[in-house]
Parts: C-alpha cells; sequence; structure tokens
C-alpha cells in the first residue's frame, strides 16, 4: 500500500472483515483524510483454506460435500462445476429429464443469491425494509430446494450424469405457484425501490465501469453485463439445456451502481422465465445415467463380490480420471466460476483449481474507492460510493421531506399563541384593567413565557394527598371534552345528523367533568381544596343548561 509521506494527518483505518459470501473474508485497510479515502488495499483471504488440497485427495463423489461451502449463497452452482468437469472430462451424457431438474435448481439458486444481494445493498446504504422482504421469498426457495434435496443450504444433489434424485410428488406445482407469487414480489420491489429518488441519489451515476476497464480487470458476471457487454455464458457456451428457453441476456450500458442493481432485478425475472418454461416441458424419463456406473470405475477383483454380497453399505462409485486437462465453467450468480481440472488415469484429481467470481471482481474496489467517502467503503459487494455533493443532496432530500410535517405544527403554535394573546387583551378589556404583561411584539409571547413559569414553578401536587388521583382528575376532564366532539354524529358540514342523539349525547359525556373535578378535590386531602372541587363541579352542571340550549339555537339555525 502506498501512503503519502508528505501528510502527517492522515489516519488509517482497519475495516471488516466484511462478508461478500458468509464469514468474514474481507479486510480494507483504508487511508483516510478526514473523510475521504486516499488510498485503500484489500486483503480478500480465503473461505475454508485448502479446499483444492481436499479435492486432490479425494474421488468425485467424496467430494461433493464439500463443495457447498464454496458459496454459501450459490451452493448449486459449485456442486454443478463439480460433477461438470469430470462430465466433459469423460464425455458423460446426461438424460434431458436431468438437464431440465438441473436448470430449475440453477435458477431457483440464482434467485437466491441475488435476493441475498439486495437485503444487505439497501442496508448499506440506510434502506432496512428489503432487507426483511427478501428473507420472506429467501425461505420459499429454501423450501423448495429442502422439499427435493432433503438440505435447506447443503445439498449434496448434483451427480456426475444427472442428480441424486427425482422431484417429489408436488413439487412442480409448488414450484409454479412460488414462481407466479414471487413475479408480484419482483414489481413490488422495483415500485419500493426503483422509483425512489433517495435510492436513485445514491447509486445512479456512482461506481462507474467503463467497458475497457470491466474486460481489462476480467470483471464477469452482471458487474460486466451493467458495462455494457452482453456476456452470459449460458448463452456462450451453450450448457445444459439453456438454449431450449426463450430468455433474454439482461444488460444496461451505463455501467454504475443503479446499472448492476437493475441487471440483478432482471436476472430474476429471467430466472422466472426459465423455471416456467422447464417446469412445463419438463420430460420424462430418467434422472441419472445410470450405465455410467459400469464405467470406469476401480475394481478389485478379489474383494468385489464380497463387497456386494455381505457388505449392506454398498461404497459409492468412483470414475478414473483420463490423463488430460480442461477448463470448465458456469455463470454463476456473481459472474464466471470455473474449475481447471488435470487427470492422471486416477480417480483423485491430479490438480484441482478453483476461480471463484468474487476474487476477481474485488480487485477493482481500490480504483473505485479512491476518492470517496469513508461511508461508502462497507459496500463491498456492489460498489456502491458517493460523493460529498451526492451527501448533501440527500441531506437536503431529507429536510424537504420533513417540511410538509413541520409546517402545520408551526402555523398550529402560532395560531394557539395567538389565540391566547387575543383572550387575554379580552379579559383584561371586559375586567376593565390593564392589559397583560407584555412579552415580546403587542405580547404574542405571553402564552410562551405562561407555559414557560408554569413548567419552572414548585411543584403543585399535594405532599398529603394522594398524587394519583390528584393528577388523574384533570386528565379525565379534558379527556371528557375531546370525546364529545369524537363521538357526537356530525354529518356533512359539520352539522348534526342527529339532532336528539347529538344532544343527548353532549350531556352525558360532559357530565364526566364534574367527576375529574371532585376526584381532585377529593385527592388533595384538603377541606379548602375539596370545597374548591365541588363548588367547581357544581358550576360545571350549572353550565350544562345553557350550554346546551346554545348548542340546541345553533344546531337549529344549521338545520334550516
Amino acid at each position: 500500500m502506498n501512503v503519502p509521506a508528505t501528510r502527517e494527518d492522515l489516519m488509517i483505518v482497519n475495516m471488516g472483515p466484511h462478508h461478500p459470501s458468509m464469514h468474514g473474508v474481507l479486510r480494507l485497510i483504508v487511508t483516510l483524510d478526514g473523510e475521504d479515502v486516499i488510498d485503500c488495499e484489500p486483503i480478500l483471504g480465503y473461505l475454508h483454506r485448502g479446499m483444492e488440497k481436499i479435492a486432490e485427495n479425494r474421488t468425485i463423489i467424496q467430494y461433493l460435500p464439500y463443495v457447498t461451502r464454496w458459496d454459501y449463497l450459490a451452493t448449486m452452482f459449485t456442486e454443478a462445476i463439480t460433477v461438470n468437469a469430470p462430465k466433459q472430462l469423460g464425455n458423460i451424457q446426461v438424460p434431458k429429464r436431468a438437464s431440465y431438474i438441473r436448470v430449475i435448481m440453477l435458477e431457483l439458486s440464482r434467485i437466491a443469491s441475488h435476493l441475498l444481494w439486495l437485503g444487505p445493498f439497501m442496508a448499506d446504504i440506510g434502506a432496512q425494509t428489503p432487507f426483511f422482504y427478501i428473507f420472506r421469498e429467501r425461505e420459499l426457495v429454501y423450501d423448495l430446494f429442502e422439499a427435493a434435496t432433503g438440505m435447506r443450504m447443503m445439498h449434496n444433489y448434483f451427480r456426475i450424469g444427472g442428480v441424486a434424485a427425482d422431484l417429489p410428488y408436488g413439487w412442480i406445482d409448488k414450484c409454479l405457484d412460488f414462481c407466479d407469487y414471487f413475479l408480484t414480489g419482483v414489481s413490488e420491489y422495483q415500485k419500493l425501490i426503483t422509483r425512489n429518488p433517495i435510492f436513485l441519489e445514491r447509486v445512479e451515476g456512482v461506481g462507474i465501469i467503463g467497458v475497457e476497464e470491466a474486460i481489462n480487470w476480467g470483471l464477469s458476471g452482471p458487474m460486466l453485463r451493467a458495462s455494457g457487454i452482453q456476456w452470459d455464458l449460458r448463452k456462450v457456451d451453450r450448457y445444459e439445456c439453456y438454449d431450449e428457453f426463450d430468455w433474454e441476456v439482461q444488460w444496461q450500458k451505463e455501467g454504475d451502481s443503479l446499472s448492476r442493481y437493475l441487471v440483478r432485478i432482471g436476472e430474476m425475472v429471467e430466472s422466472i422465465k426459465i423455471i416456467q418454461q422447464a417446469l412445463e416441458g419438463i420430460p420424462g424419463g430418467p434422472y441419472e445415467n445410470l450405465e455410467i456406473r459400469c464405467f470406469d470405475r476401480v475394481r478389485n477383483p478379489e474383494l468385489n463380490d464380497f463387497d456386494y454380497r455381505f457388505i449392506s453399505k454398498k461404497p459409492s462409485p468412483t470414475f478414473e480420471l483420463s490423463k488430460q486437462e480442461l477448463y470448465v465453467r458456469v455463470e454463476a450468480p456473481k459472474g464466471e466460476l470455473g474449475v481447471f481440472l488435470i487427470g492422471d488415469q486416477n480417480v483423485f484429481p491430479w490438480r484441482w483449481k478453483i476461480q471463484p467470481p468474487g476474487f476477481i471482481n474485488l480487485q477493482i474496489l481500490p480504483q473505485l474507492l479512491i476518492g470517496e467517502m469513508i461511508i461508502d467503503t462497507p459496500e463491498v459487494q456492489d460498489i456502491n460510493s458517493f460523493s460529498r455533493l451526492e451527501y448533501l443532496k440527500e441531506v437536503y432530500g431529507m429536510i424537504w421531506v420533513l417540511v410538509p410535517i413541520f409546517t402545520p405544527v408551526l402555523g398550529i403554535t402560532i395560531g394557539v399563541l395567538a389565540i391566547v394573546w387575543l383572550e387575554r387583551e379580552i379579559s383584561a378589556g371586559i375586567q376593565q384593567r390593564i392589559g397583560p404583561e407584555y412579552a415580546g411584539p403587542l405580547g404574542i409571547l405571553q402564552a410562551l413565557a405562561d407555559g414557560t413559569k408554569l413548567l419552572f414553578k414548585e411543584n403543585l401536587l399535594p405532599s398529603r394527598g394522594d398524587t394519583r388521583l390528584f393528577s388523574i382528575g384533570p386528565s379525565i376532564a379534558v379527556i371528557s371534552i375531546l370525546l364529545s366532539y369524537l363521538i357526537i354524529p356530525f354529518g356533512s358540514n359539520l352539522v348534526l345528523s342527529d339532532l336528539n342523539i347529538g344532544v343527548f349525547l353532549w350531556n352525558a359525556i360532559s357530565s364526566i367533568a364534574p367527576i375529574g373535578l371532585l376526584m381532585s378535590g377529593y385527592g388533595s386531602n384538603n377541606k379548602y381544596s375539596f370545597l374548591g372541587g365541588l363548588r367547581a363541579a357544581a358550576q360545571s352542571i350549572s353550565y350544562e343548561i345553557p350550554l346546551t340550549l346554545c348548542v340546541l339555537s345553533i344546531s337549529l339555525r344549521a338545520i334550516r
């Protein structure tokens, strides 16, 4: 890492480990100038080191349970590449039904991987809601995996020349129901995310990768197709039976984070189209090429008869790998997943070299992070960064969202202050005395001054009384007044829809207010306060008759 030696106020921050696939495998050593990244050294690390050497000391069947640990998000693809390498080495044919089943499982795994990319990607830019939504659909995919393979993540389902078991009864109908449901879910994602202005501010025109850069860095998968290159191994290599289905390669030409998002969203829709076509056209026949069990199997003529006659657990079939070499690849969700295999006329591979897509794609990370802000660095799976100007735009956007909320609150507050000021002036005029003490211009802040004075005065609760009863009393009086406006049957234009019931409810609800006054007087444990409460209750009751007459006259006037 090249750290500038001319600056003394730089800070080196160790970020990570992050997890593009699962447990922490990515560490970033970031050099900061304030909040700006001026240098970044990614230490990619290794997930389950020794996988290649384990492969060189196991048969293909023995090694299959290991390969799902390469990438927990795309387990079917790791199994597919593991069995496709010796399949091509031995020129083994796969039955048509098995090929269709493989395509279905691969596309379901692609959807599950893209979903678990989408959730953390949105969480990294501040949107937490999609993170919970994606697990809803992802669990449905794992339910399908569990029904077909017996396992939710570590399937061990692919075999050389086919799959381990046929689809169970009712699985196809269940998968078709999932496809119909998932299409509505994708449309929900697009409504929630794609047109969101804050989301667009964060990702549009950010982290741009040009066509030449993508090729020179050896990028693949959505990162390559988002830069304007229509390269998909399902179309290029025509493996399995992808050429029998009608689907399109998803690509964009802008090369920014928004393009990579749109490519992955489009790929999930195309995967559903492929799955639906495969389910509707899946042929009959065997799910595994059973004849290959007799080919290239290492036999021990002295023990073979004994094993197959007297040992209940039969040994797994083994295959001699011919003395040649080849490179096999598949289009995994993150990009090109490849294996370089060298056979040596043995059951164990002489060389087994894995090329993971994430290892290649993450090499461009330092180039995209340098010059950006530190807040962008956790978003490592799909490089999503934004500049200081875009950060200010987001802050201003949030302020404009809050303006419609604070405007009515401010208007109501000013209105209340004006009404209180007017009430004090009118009261002073009626009582033939000089108006209230002025606070602020024309006394409009007098109400705020009165409220502040009450907040900082001494505690008005009686020391020897029932404080709970004393506190509940005023609340009952106020609640009764509010309830009277909530349950009275007003019609259009605030006119009583039922005069008799309205007047009756008004009297009934307003009669609760004296109860609160009596509770406060009684809870004070003071006879003078109690007498004051009785007096206030009597006044409240005596006011009900003229109040009812006023309401009645106004209501009759409005009805006419």
